[in-house]
């Protein structure tokens, strides 16, 4: 988030690298993969650089650091990614998006190898999470360094393209969970349903965080308005791009929803609204501090999605320019359902590879 100059040599295979890389303002890649430099590293010393350290990636670790070896006994300077990209995946990086009127704070958890965002509200001595990753251990140290009790746990949707935490944290913390019943039909868990008007208290006063129901990347998504400042969209609406509506297999019915969340409901809103939403797309997005907001008015001025007088046209760009489906993302709806329960590891491997929730 620094924006250091950064060379890495990424020894994936070719396909992988091009699906998903780190990527940043200042940084260069060099991708070969490693059964290419099984035999040394002879024939790729002229494309690194002499004068800056080489960051060696592989998936998992154990590649790069015999590459790594190999490069620092040619006399240059490298160090590999410990753990790899799934460790770059697992990476969540707090910012604080801003002060609250009675005194609180907003913060966003930046998951910047994956392109996911969640958020954590803090009012006097009390917090809510707000789409968490599996990463739950994050929020609870983040919650006990600021001396605040988790009491309210949130998703704005059944997530299908990584494993919610929320369940857990609430189990951990003793705090109510709260899912939109309309995404709920298949879960095995109790929960509080979480429905258009309902207000939740933290802290001594309380916070405005009204759902409002903005369906469209899942029937039952929904929006939170919080204390008159923030939108958070879930992902229904990012920065540069807007939700897809057809990972439950349903593109066609509920295209209609989506559009008349983001050409409608939306409308209704104050353009001042920061727009805070559970994912972005690419580097772009990200402001000058790291953290992923924009205003719902600049929004509807500068994101394609927002601008698209013709309903057929709109209804063609969100269902024929689908990018491909998250990996693995029917296993991560079960697992969020609670149907089925894989170890750590798969749920590792169910996650890897890049943020796919959004129409350009």
């Amino acid at each position: 988030m620094n924006k250091e100059n950064l060379f890495i040599l990424d020894v994936r295979n070719e396909t992988d690298f091009t699906d998903w890389k780190i990527e940043g303002e200042n940084i260069q890649h060099l991708n070969v993969p490693y059964f290419d430099l099984i035999d040394g590293v002879e024939a790729i010393m002229d494309k690194l650089p002499k004068d800056e350290q080489v960051l060696v990636v592989c998936a998992k670790e154990g590649s790069s650091v015999m590459v790594a070896e190999m490069i620092n006994a040619e006399g240059v300077d490298a160090a590999y990614l410990q753990g790899g990209m799934k460790s770059w995946s697992e990476h969540l990086e707090p910012i604080k998006v801003g002060d609250l009127k009675d005194g609180g704070e907003m913060y966003q958890f930046v998951r910047i190898g994956k392109g996911c965002l969640s958020y954590m509200v803090v009012s006097n001595g009390e917090a809510a999470v707000i789409d968490s990753t599996r990463m739950t251990n994050v929020y609870t140290d983040f919650a006990r360094d600021l001396g605040v009790k988790v009491t309210h746990v949130f998703d704005t949707h059944l997530h299908a393209d990584h494993i919610s935490g929320g369940r857990i944290i609430a189990e951990e913390t003793g705090a109510q969970y709260w899912l939109p019943p309309k995404d709920a039909d298949e879960v095995t868990y109790e929960y509080n349903a979480l429905e258009d008007g309902n207000n939740v208290t933290i802290g001594h006063t309380t916070i405005n965080i009204h759902p409002l129901y903005t369906p469209g990347h899942t029937i039952g998504s929904t929006s939170f308005v919080i204390d008159d400042t923030y939108l958070l969209t879930g992902d229904i609406l990012f920065i540069d791009s807007i939700g897809r509506p057809d990972l439950a297999g349903l593109a066609e019915d509920w295209v209609g929803d989506l559009r008349e969340t983001l050409y409608k409901r939306y409308k209704e809103l104050s353009d001042d609204l920061i727009v805070l939403p559970a994912h972005f797309m690419i580097m772009d997005e990200l402001n000058d501090d790291g953290s992923v907001g924009a205003k719902l008015g600049s929004l509807f001025v500068q994101n394609h999605g927002l601008n698209i007088e013709d309903e057929e046209e709109f209804k063609k760009m969100v269902t024929e320019n689908l990018p491909p489906q998250p990996n693995a993302y029917q296993e991560i709806r079960e697992t969020n359902m609670g149907k089925i329960s894989p170890d750590e590891e798969k749920q590792r491997e169910m996650e890897i590879g890049p943020n796919r929730c959004a129409v350009r």
